[in-house]
């Protein structure tokens, strides 16, 4: 058709047909999304919510948005039934209805008449609100488009947040309760324990944390950047993961309390015996350096220290609190006893090896002299006049008491050296490293 109007060329009846079918598809497609949001869970509940902070003021605005959606669905429906009434007509519509459809279908035929809601919401070139805008029918679908995405989102954000953060907090004060029971059973409470301290922390916080998740689930969502998705991102459970942690490592630690009240008699008696131990050796120390005070001359030996009182005190005290039932000072104080009993007996080892080294000197040095004297007796010099006077002037340096270590040391030295020479003078049988024996072949 050649003709034109105001809004171009005027449509042909096929052209007319086709726009109405695509309106209409759009038209369904539109109610269709308007009733979703309209049942949408998160909306009834934000409708029904007093909500705070952020989640107030855009939802305010949501409000205001899906108000004007509606509008513009009731808008859009009357001019697109309007149409529908104008191709209904005739069978073969005319040239002035073609054209009155062209300038509905195509121009800017729809008024939105001015009203509080349209006034406060953003328009479509995102100017202020005017009392009243003309649409044509295409700009209308993508200004509800517009005013569509972004209420949706808005919804499905706080929904999601909705959805996950309480029904998951409320799991964890669960938790919390039952720890903080099971905490009270063991003598674990406020002001008498560390752990009782965090249970009433962690207990406030998650009661803040819900309070504000429910009235500001907006304050808690984390958009995913360059989402185009409703709603993409994800809830911010950083507080309640924090918390959550925070849960877990007291319950780590009543639960070591109460491993206490299970095994606590067997590690007293445990103690008891390491410390008896220490104690023993210790006595055995002291004895040993009388000995060797008596034994050996000239020399000096370590002073043997008493028992540790302070510790058999405060075993004496885990046995009280044992007594009493309180775990959680029985705890602690267990497991520095056990580290320090430990050092305690190490120290008592260390002490009588030390008081001890002198007789363990003399003895190796008595184990050296008489194995040379077997050797060279075995040999055929054990009457050798010169072995036999060294030998006798180191074991009786050896064998008398107090013993002068060093200079038994240089007798035994002596004796050595004196049957080295002895036996490098002995033959030696070809083929074989070791000397001919003295008494012949056939003795």
């Amino acid at each position: 058709m050649g003709d034109t109007g105001p809004s171009g060329p005027v449509m042909d009846r096929d052209e007319v047909d086709r726009a109405l079918a695509r309106l209409g598809a759009e038209h369904e497609a539109i109610e269709t999304s308007l009733l979703a949001l309209q049942d949408h869970a998160g909306r009834r509940l934000l409708e029904g919510a007093a909500l705070t902070g952020v989640t107030q003021e855009r939802w305010a605005a949501a409000e205001a948005s899906i108000t004007l959606l509606w509008t513009c669905f009731d808008a859009y429906a009357g001019a697109l039934r309007t149409a529908r009434e104008i191709r209904a007509r005739r069978r073969w519509s005319s040239r002035e209805d073609l054209a009155e459809l062209t300038e509905l279908l195509r121009g800017e035929a729809v008024t939105l008449a001015g009203s509080a809601a349209i006034a406060n919401a953003p328009t479509l070139q995102g100017g202020p609100g005017r009392l009243s805008e003309r649409y044509s029918l295409v700009a209308l679908v993508e200004r509800m488009n517009q005013l569509y995405a972004s209420s949706l989102d808005l919804v499905v954000a706080a929904d999601a947040v909705w959805s996950a953060l309480p029904a998951r907090i409320d799991l964890l004060a669960a938790e919390l309760q039952r720890t903080r029971r099971l905490a009270h059973s063991v003598g674990v409470r406020p002001g008498e324990h560390p752990a009782g301290d965090d249970l009433e922390r962690i207990t406030r916080t998650l009661t803040r944390l819900r309070e504000r998740v429910v009235s500001d689930p907006l304050a808690f969502w984390l958009p995913t950047e360059g989402s185009s998705a409703p709603g993409g991102g994800r809830p911010d459970t950083t507080v309640y993961d924090r918390e959550a942690r925070a849960l877990e490592d007291v319950r780590r630690e009543i639960d070591a309390v109460l491993a206490v009240r299970q095994d606590a008699e067997q590690r007293i008696v445990r103690l008891r015996d390491v410390l008896s131990r220490a104690d023993r050796t210790l006595a055995e120390a002291r004895t040993a350096r009388g000995e060797v005070l008596a034994k050996i001359a000239a020399t000096e030996v370590p002073v043997v220290s008493g028992p540790p009182t302070v510790l058999q005190e405060q075993l004496a005290t885990a046995a009280e609190y044992r007594r009493r039932a309180q775990w959680h000072r029985l705890s602690p104080l267990l497991e520095s006893l056990e580290e320090k009993a430990e050092d305690e007996l190490l120290r008592a080892r260390e002490s009588l090896t030390a008081v001890t080294a002198p007789l363990a000197v003399r003895a190796e040095l008595r184990g050296r002299l008489d194995a040379y004297k077997a050797k060279v007796a075995r040999l055929g010099f054990a009457e050798d006049p010169e072995l036999v006077e060294k030998y006798e002037r180191a074991r009786r340096m050896l064998w008398s008491a107090p013993c002068d270590l060093r200079v038994a040391e240089q007798a035994v030295l002596r004796y050595q050296h004196a049957a080295a020479e002895v036996l490098r003078s002995v033959p030696r049988v070809p083929g074989q490293g070791g000397p001919v024996d003295r008494a012949g072949p056939g003795a």
